[in-house]
C-alpha cells in the first residue's frame, strides 16, 4: 500500500507540472503503542496507527514541501497542488542539491514479529515484572512498542522501502527521599526484561536514601550508560552535524585528535538488530560511518545539501526537521570488549551492573552518576552543557560507593571531558537506550572520566 501511495503522488506531480518538477515522496506508516504506569499501577494504554505522506519538490528553481495524513486520491492531489503553489511563492533555492540517484539500500531493516503482534497484555507483562521486582517500592514509567514501514520514491528513479520495530521500557522506583531508574531499548520484544530493570531501579533507590551535600568542584566521575546516552545525544546533535560544522558552530574538525585514543564513535544504523529505517528522508541509503576512530575525528553527518556545500557526498542523515541539520542518530560508543563478549551481570548496590562496578573499583575519590536531565547548551562551539544529575548519585572512595549524594548541577564541555588523557575507562558492554528523538538509537557503555565540573546543588 505505501509503495502505491508514493507512486501515485509522483504521478500527480507529473500531471500537475508537466514533468517540470523534481519531486520526492516519503510514505510512513507507524503503529505506536504505549502502556504507562504510576503508583505501581497501569493507568493508561494508548495506541495509534497513522500514515504520513511527505512531498518535497523543486520547480523553476524554487523548493517547497508539504505533508498530509489523508491518503485518498483527492487528498493526495490537494497535497500536490498546495506544494506546487507554495513553491511558486518561495524564494529561489540556489543551493538545491538535486535528487538522490537510484541506489539500493544495504538492508530492509530489522522487524520482530513479536513486536508487530504485541498486545496491551504483552506490555503489561513487562510492567508487572518491573513492579514485582521493585521490592515494594512505588514505581512509575512506561513500556512502548513500535512498528514502522516506510517507502521512498523520487522522480529520478530512486525507490527504497524498509521497516523497523523497537521496544522500550523506562521506569523508576521511589522511596520518600530518593529515586532509582532503569531503562533499555531493543529491536526485539525479548530484549527488554522487566524483572531485571525493576530490581535495578529499586536497588538504586534504596542505596540513595538520605543523601548528603557534596561541595561543588571538579571530580572524577563514572557515568552510567543512562548518563552517557545524554553525552552521545549532544555530541550527535550539536557536534557531528554537517550543518553545524559548515556554519562553524561545532567543535568537530575532521582529521584532528579531539578525543582520547580509547574513544571510537560509530554511527551504525544497518547492523543486524539495528533500530530504524535503513535510508534517510531523501532516499539515500544509510551505512556505517566512523565519526571518531582512535580519538581522531574522521567524519561528520551530511544530507545532500550540506554534502554539496562541503564538496562531499551524503552520509544518509537527512531528517524531516531540516532546520536542525543532519545528525548521526544511531551513534554508538564502542565498549572496551568486542561484540559477542559475555554480558555483564547484576550486582548488589547502586551500580547498574558488573561493567559499571569494575569502573567504580578503579576510582580513588569521585562520583557515580546514574542519569542526566534538563541539559542545555551554553556554548555550541565548545559544546559546554549545563544540566542536573538525577535518579541516583554517590560518592566513591577507594573503589567503593560510600554515600549517596544530593543532585548537583554541572557545567561541562562534553568534548573536553573526553579529550586525550581524560578517559580513564570505558565499560565492557554498550546498552541500547530508549529514543529521546524519533528514529534515534543511541548505544552507550559506562564511562570513567578524569574530571567533571559540578558547579552547585540542584537549586543553582
Amino acid at each position: 500500500m505505501i509503495d502505491e501511495l508514493a507512486s501515485q503522488v509522483l504521478d500527480f506531480v507529473k500531471a500537475a507540472t508537466g514533468g517540470a518538477a523534481e519531486a520526492e515522496v516519503v510514505v510512513e506508516r507507524q503503529a505506536l503503542a504505549l502502556t504507562r504506569f504510576a503508583n505501581s499501577y497501569i493507568h493508561q494504554n494508548v495506541a495509534d496507527t497513522a500514515t504520513v505522506v511527505r512531498l518535497r519538490l523543486h520547480i523553476d528553481g524554487r523548493t517547497a514541501a508539504g505533508t498530509t495524513t489523508l491518503t485518498d486520491p483527492g487528498a493526495l492531489r490537494d497535497l500536490v497542488e498546495r506544494t506546487v503553489s507554495a513553491a511558486r511563492l518561495c524564494p529561489p533555492d540556489k543551493s538545491w542539491p538535486g535528487l538522490t540517484p537510484p541506489a539500493a539500500a544495504l538492508t530492509t531493516g530489522t522487524v520482530d514479529e513479536a513486536i508487530v503482534a504485541a498486545t496491551p497484555a504483552d506490555r503489561a507483562a513487562r510492567v508487572h515484572d518491573f513492579v514485582a521486582a521493585a521490592q515494594g517500592l512505588t514505581t512509575a514509567g512506561y513500556c512502548r512498542t513500535r512498528h514502522k514501514r516506510v517507502a521512498f520514491a523520487n522522480s529520478a528513479g530512486q525507490y527504497v522501502e524498509g521497516a523497523s520495530t523497537d521496544v522500550a521500557l523506562d521506569g523508576i522506583a521511589r522511596t520518600p527521599s530518593s529515586d532509582g531508574v532503569a531503562r533499555r531499548a531493543g529491536s526485539r520484544l525479548s530484549d527488554v526484561d522487566g524483572s531485571v530493570l525493576g530490581a535495578r531501579a529499586a536497588a538504586k533507590a534504596l542505596a540513595a536514601v538520605d543523601p548528603v551535600e557534596l561541595p561543588p568542584g571538579r571530580y572524577e566521575v563514572v557515568l552510567e550508560p543512562t548518563a552517557v546516552h545524554d553525552v552521545l545525544r549532544c555530541l550527535a546533535v550539536y557536534g557531528f552535524n554537517g550543518k553545524a560544522v559548515g556554519e562553524r558552530r561545532s567543535f568537530a574538525v575532521v582529521g584532528e585528535a579531539q578525543m582520547d585514543p580509547s574513544v571510537n564513535l560509530v554511527d551504525d544504523p544497518v547492523f543486524a538488530g539495528a533500530i530504524g529505517i535503513p535510508f534517510d528522508i531523501e532516499g539515500t541509503p544509510k551505512r556505517r560511518v566512523e565519526m571518531v576512530s582512535g580519538g581522531v575525528t574522521t567524519a561528520v553527518a551530511h544530507d545532500r545539501r550540506t554534502a554539496t556545500e562541503a564538496g562531499t557526498s551524503s552520509t544518509g542523515h537527512a531528517a524531516a526537521d531540516s532546520q536542525s541539520g543532519p545528525a548521526p542518530m544511531s551513534l554508538r560508543l564502542t565498549p572496551s570488549t568486542p561484540d559477542g563478549a559475555e554480558p555483564p551481570s547484576e550486582v548488589d548496590g547502586p551500580a547498574a551492573d558488573s561493567s559499571v562496578a569494575a569502573l567504580v573499583a578503579g576510582v580513588s575519590r569521585g562520583v557515580l552518576v546514574t542519569d542526566h536531565w534538563y541539559t542545555r547548551v551554553l556554548d555550541p562551539r565548545t559544546l559546554v552543557m549545563t544540566g542536573l544529575t538525577r535518579n541516583g548519585v554517590w560518592l566513591i572512595e577507594d573503589g567503593q560507593v560510600v554515600w549517596p549524594v544530593r543532585n548537583m548541577r554541572f557545567t561541562q564541555s562534553y568534548p573536553q571531558a573526553m579529550a586525550p588523557g581524560a578517559v580513564l575507562g570505558i565499560g565492557s558492554h554498550a546498552v541500547p537506550m530508549p529514543a529521546t528523538y524519533e528514529d534515534s538509537s543511541f548505544i552507550a557503555p559506562a564511562l570513567r572520566l578524569a574530571s567533571w565540573n559540578f558547579t552547585g546543588g540542584a537549586s543553582g
